[in-house]
């Protein structure tokens, strides 16, 4: 049975989001909800945006019908407001009647009036949009001079965050609800400008009733493990490392993530290399015995097979790791050893591949991410990490987080080796496999935050112990 997680990291596909408001419907009349959502366009503009002249661009769904009652409050709050409709909406819908009540101006739907307008208020299509924008519609928005956004940029998938055609870049979107997973993956998530939420009333019980499977990564979807009175190096969990002969530092980096996240033991298995590993870290264990003798000790309950591992070594080492039936993270050298071939990756607990390394296992990364990351993760019944802008986290039986606690200095050289350690530390504490890869994208994220503007890899352990520190007080430990 799936855990329950906190249903406001919830996020919602527009076809789910579409069954809310069904389900709404028997609770709460659409037309209050359309009320409640434009009333709280008007409010976010009124509170984040200078008085200006303003347009609002309604197209003919709900999402004009939201930008008709958007347009209604701000002319009451004394706004100068005019209307421009791409085609009428049906008289005898919400949209319609929204359209009714709202009695101010009305210009041609035209690129002229967006860019007469100091603020162009976007309500023509939803995060539902199921063709690309093109013609008329683009011409006319990306004439605006500022655009808020309703619910998602006209143009953005909120499935997936592609741009379907062209999206305008907006100042601010107002969604309502819960976020949608285009919310919070790039393209779109670079277009949002400032995003808020609103609450329009959509009752608990719907929202209960309609189960999501897409979570906003946060430490309320996993606890880290609590050391106990009677903790000891061996129950806090050992990490074993696969290590290279011709790259140490990535062997190195993943060492120090898993030792500075609580790892109560990490031991490098470097054979021939192993004078290598021996300078500068004396709480790193170095073997130089053959693997198939290290795997006998059945107090190694993690490994970590691919930083700076050639292709030759990944062949020799991943089969008889799998083999031992212990959990393997599969990273680096040991994905690029699998290319073409994700069946050899069958039996690992997670892997972890930035985009080009996930393109050579599973082929390249397409116009719907989290479904390509959730079959990956199905396929070979793994946890798969899609490190990125927006890392998605995928489950083999279909959850999936999205991660947006990072920053872009992350993308720098042996800052994924260190993840790997993180993730492998969590795994070996006892974490189930998804939970543990969560919480390892979340506190690498954070210690890439504290790291300041410019981190190195070999910053980030320092910053690693005060992640975990944030995240236990997140969840009032």
């Amino acid at each position: 049975m799936q855990p329950a997680y906190p249903s406001s990291l919830s996020l919602y596909t527009p076809l789910q989001m579409g069954e809310v408001d069904r389900q709404s419907a028997a609770h709460v009349p659409v037309a209050t909800l359309m009320d409640n959502a434009g009333r709280a366009v008007a409010r976010a503009i009124r509170r984040y945006e200078r008085p200006a002249r303003v347009l609002v661009l309604c197209g003919p769904g709900n999402n004009g019908g939201d930008g008709y009652v958007a347009a209604r409050y701000l002319a009451g709050m004394g706004w100068p407001v005019a209307v421009a409709e791409l085609a009428p909406p049906r008289a005898d819908t919400d949209a319609g009647r929204a359209s009714a009540a709202y009695e101010g101006p009305r210009v041609p739907f035209a690129p002229a009036e967006a860019a007469r307008a100091e603020l162009v208020v976007d309500a023509v299509f939803g995060a539902g949009l199921s063709r690309d924008v093109g013609g008329l519609v683009a011409e006319t928005l990306a004439a605006a001079r500022r655009t808020v956004a309703v619910d998602t940029p006209s143009g953005v998938d909120g499935a997936t965050g592609q741009v379907r055609g062209y999206a305008p870049q907006a100042a601010m979107t107002v969604t309502f609800c819960r976020f949608k997973p285009g919310h919070l993956l790039y393209p779109a998530r670079g277009l949002l400008g400032r995003l808020v939420l609103a609450d329009i009333g959509v009752p608990d019980s719907v929202l209960a009733a309609v189960p999501a499977n897409t979570w906003h990564n946060s430490p309320g979807l996993w606890a880290l493990p609590v050391l106990g009175g009677e903790s000891n190096k061996y129950t806090r969990g050992v990490v074993s490392i696969c290590a290279g002969q011709s790259m140490p530092g990535a062997a190195r980096l993943c060492a120090s993530g898993a030792r500075s996240v609580g790892a109560g033991l990490v031991r490098v298995a470097a054979g021939a290399g192993a004078p290598a590993y021996r300078l500068g870290q004396p709480g790193l264990i170095v073997d130089d015995a053959p693997l198939a003798q290290l795997l006998e000790d059945r107090r190694r309950h993690v490994w970590v097979c691919g930083p700076g591992l050639a292709e030759a070594e990944v062949e020799a080492a991943l089969p008889m790791l799998l083999d031992s039936g212990r959990s393997v993270l599969a990273d680096a050298g040991a994905l690029s050893a699998c290319a073409g071939q994700p069946e050899k990756l069958r039996g690992v607990s997670v892997i972890t591949p930035h985009t080009g390394e996930f393109a050579r296992v599973f082929g390249p990364v397409g116009d719907n991410p989290p479904e390509q990351v959730r079959e990956a993760a199905r396929q070979i019944n793994a946890v798969v990490v899609l490190k990125g802008a927006s890392s998605m986290i995928a489950a083999p039986d279909g959850r999936l987080a999205i991660n947006t606690h990072a920053t872009a200095a992350l993308g720098t050289a042996g800052s994924g080796d260190t993840l790997s350690g993180v993730i492998a530390a969590l795994l070996a504490a006892g974490m189930p496999a998804w939970q543990a890869a969560c919480a390892g994208v979340w506190l690498h994220g954070e210690a890439g935050l504290q790291a300041g503007p410019w981190p190195v890899a070999e910053d980030l352990d320092r910053y690693l112990g005060l992640a975990r520190q944030k995240a236990e007080q997140a969840k009032g430990h």
